[in-house]
């Protein structure tokens, strides 16, 4: 593929996996995005340096790296071969919105036996009718990330600042964003919904979380779409249906999200 680009993604018939997405990069760099559901993530070969909460981070072979819910982060190659990585994504009610905060803390844990566990989770995943199998792999893989994450929440809960108004501003603007992911919705609108400037919203916004809103929520609608092109719907059905104003919209905000056209990640589908 050009750029180094290979992708196979799929969602198997296994309650709580919302996708299982194996890929191959050599010089594409995710921007600053956001999924609903939490990432499981393995690198075979190669590594990644990604951002989390404004802290770098790194994926060495050993590590098995799982970043929460709506939290920003991107990716880019810390090797110039690039990297090989497979994901889980894991519905967001898997492990709680309670662990969110821990998972921020410490998203690479340095496992043997959890990573290992993963790698047989995905054995397991890429087998059509082993779905009993996959279902107990995952308890077992789940059952450990809750184990490390309620550790971390021990260790932070000594240490959690309070939250300022900044941050509860921002907290609602994100709300409002998730409520309206396909009809979306007008800076002035939120500024009257939730009595701040405009601007202000922006600035509040942007510094909770690092990223702006407008890349939050068209974050959220490529998430939307790769889940019904995984159902099979043509990108031209689907772009209209999670916010985008037409087919070239999609792909091109797709293709800077994911790294490859909404078209070729349908086809990679099994």
């Amino acid at each position: 593929m050009a750029g180094g680009q290979e992708v196979t993604a799929w969602r198997p018939r296994v309650p709580g996996v919302t996708e299982v997405f194996h890929a191959h990069f050599t010089e594409y760099a995710y921007p600053m995005h956001v999924h609903d559901a939490w990432t499981l993530l393995i690198v075979d070969d190669g590594a990644v340096r990604y951002d989390l909460d404004r802290h770098e981070h790194g994926t060495p072979l050993d590590t098995v790296s799982l970043l929460p819910p709506h939290v920003p982060h991107n990716g880019s190659p810390a090797t110039p071969d690039g990297f090989r990585k497979r994901v889980v994504y894991l519905d967001a009610s898997r492990l709680g919105d309670d662990l969110i905060g821990p998972a921020v803390d410490a998203p690479d844990l340095r496992d043997p036996l959890l990573r290992r566990r993963v790698g047989q989770l995905h054995s397991a995943l890429a087998r059509p009718g082993d779905e009993l199998e996959a279902e107990s792999r995952l308890a077992l893989v789940a059952e450990r990330l809750r184990g490390h994450l309620r550790e971390r929440e021990r260790e932070r809960a000594v240490r959690r600042p309070q939250r300022r108004d900044e941050h509860e501003l921002a907290g609602r603007l994100r709300e409002l964003l998730d409520a309206r992911v396909v009809d979306g919705v007008v800076l002035e609108e939120a500024g009257r919904v939730l009595h701040a400037h405009p601007a202000h919203l922006v600035r509040a916004f942007s510094a909770a979380y690092g990223i702006a809103p407008h890349q939050y929520l068209m974050s959220r609608r490529v998430g939307r779409a790769r889940r019904l092109l995984l159902d099979g719907l043509p990108p031209g059905e689907v772009a209209p249906v999670t916010g985008f104003y037409d087919q070239a919209h999609l792909t091109r905000h797709f293709r800077k999200w994911v790294g490859v056209t909404p078209g070729r990640y349908r086809s990679s589908a099994r």
